[in-house]
């Protein structure tokens, strides 16, 4: 019965949306994840003040391969960014630009990833950031 359980909050938990709450121009962090020592995928959904310009996945504990996105936007478009980089830790990637040249919505991020062997068999935890720029009026 406790496996049941705690297989049911380990799957709530992992569904939680990232809340934004802020419309401040600058950094702000999206969500985390941490993340398994396997090829896998991870989705973060996004509600409140998803507006981003940019995007940009900082690591720690363990080292990742970060292979693919896959951004969808309020509006219901999406953009696939192949990355293929490996990420140390601590360390971030390169910023991703959103299509559209300005803020977007942004509905949901899926990233693909790989967390890469060390000797201390750490779990990667990765945080997805995102900038405000304050581009579009409300």
């Amino acid at each position: 019965m406790l496996l049941v359980i705690a297989g049911s909050f380990g799957i709530a938990s992992a569904q939680q949306p990232a809340v934004m709450i802020s419309d401040a121009a600058g950094w702000h962090k999206i969500g985390e994840r941490t993340v398994a020592f396997k090829t896998d995928r991870d989705e973060i959904a996004v509600i409140g003040s998803d507006r981003f310009s940019t995007i940009k996945f900082k690591v720690t504990e363990a080292a990742i391969d970060l292979v693919s996105l896959e951004i969808t936007y309020e509006s219901g478009d999406k953009q696939d960014v192949k990355i293929n980089e490996a990420v140390k830790a601590p360390g971030e990637s390169r910023t991703i630009d959103l299509k559209g040249g300005s803020e977007r919505s942004i509905k949901k991020i899926i990233f693909v990833y790989k967390t890469l062997p060390n000797s201390k068999d750490e779990k990667a935890r990765v945080e997805i950031w995102g900038l405000k720029i304050n581009t579009v009026k409300k």
